[in-house]
């Protein structure tokens, strides 16, 4: 069916109470795992690259691999640009064929963000592309973006509606507490926010920093409105302890495609916990 905007996806999910998880991919077997447990799972699927896997791949690369895992599915597949800060990129990525990008302009004031979340949202509007962007400050570290716990901001429920309303963006992913990367313990996640800023917007919510989130609490964040998870670290980690692994039992193993076998079974199993967490199992 080829690449799908993640809109209407995101919509559904809200409406309908369940979360669609975003993977992070910065390989080839990466991205064939994760198409392979959304079609045995039955669920909906958003693949992801960061600024940097474009710059490690090429964006060409990722639209065209990201092109034929959609074409050659059965579940609806959308293409996400994650944080991002720079706008020509971003417009780059769009034209290329990316179906969903991140304005990341959290780092700013309120009204700074507003006008370049604003600004991108015009360009996508046009070419039927999603856009997301941040209010608060997600902690934790993603790619070159580095935010320390004591500069973690929390989202203000009332600036998300005021900045949904002056943007018009049709996904908002506000800070309730997450972190990126693995958590060093419990996440101090506000569920009381997450209620108010779904109570008070119409738009899908998005979670950041999925990797590391305790099961019941991810299955509360969802209920609660969250319509989809961003999971990067946990899937990149599951991946590389399977090549390690593979090595430890074999070191004179050499071809590729021997050990990212393994690898991508890793993968493609993580990923498919992490659909049935968020409960997105059979809603393709």
């Amino acid at each position: 069916m080829g690449l799908v905007s993640s809109t209407p996806l995101l919509q559904e999910a809200r409406k309908n109470g369940y979360g669609i998880v975003a993977f992070n991919v910065h390989t080839l077997e990466m991205m064939q795992a994760v198409v392979d447990a959304a079609e045995e799972s039955r669920s909906p699927l958003i693949l992801q690259s960061t600024v940097g896997t474009v710059k490690h791949l090429g964006m060409d690369y990722l639209v065209a691999c990201a092109r034929v895992a959609a074409e050659k599915a059965t579940v609806p597949i959308a293409l996400h640009l994650d944080h991002c800060q720079d706008f020509d990129l971003i417009v780059r990525c769009m034209r290329a064929g990316y179906t969903s990008v991140m304005i990341d302009a959290s780092m700013h004031p309120f009204e700074e963000n507003v006008q370049r979340t604003k600004k991108v949202v015009e360009v996508a509007k046009a070419l039927g592309v999603n856009v997301e962007a941040e209010l608060g400050k997600v902690g934790g570290v993603e790619d070159d973006i580095v935010v320390d716990e004591a500069d973690a901001l929390l989202a203000d429920p009332l600036e998300c509606v005021e900045f949904i309303e002056r943007t018009g963006v049709p996904t908002l992913a506000p800070a309730i507490g997450t972190a990126h990367g693995i958590y060093k313990g419990e996440p101090n996640i506000d569920f009381h926010r997450i209620e108010e800023i779904y109570n008070r917007v119409g738009i899908p919510l998005v979670l950041h920093g999925g990797s590391g989130i305790p099961a019941e609490q991810v299955r509360r964040c969802v209920s609660l409105g969250m319509a989809k998870m961003n999971v990067a670290t946990e899937l990149k980690n599951a991946f590389s302890e399977s090549i390690k692994q593979s090595f430890l039992n074999d070191p004179s193993e050499l071809d590729p495609r021997k050990y990212m076998v393994p690898a991508k079974e890793a993968v493609k199993q993580l990923a498919k916990q992490k659909m049935e967490l968020c409960g997105c199992f059979g809603r393709a």
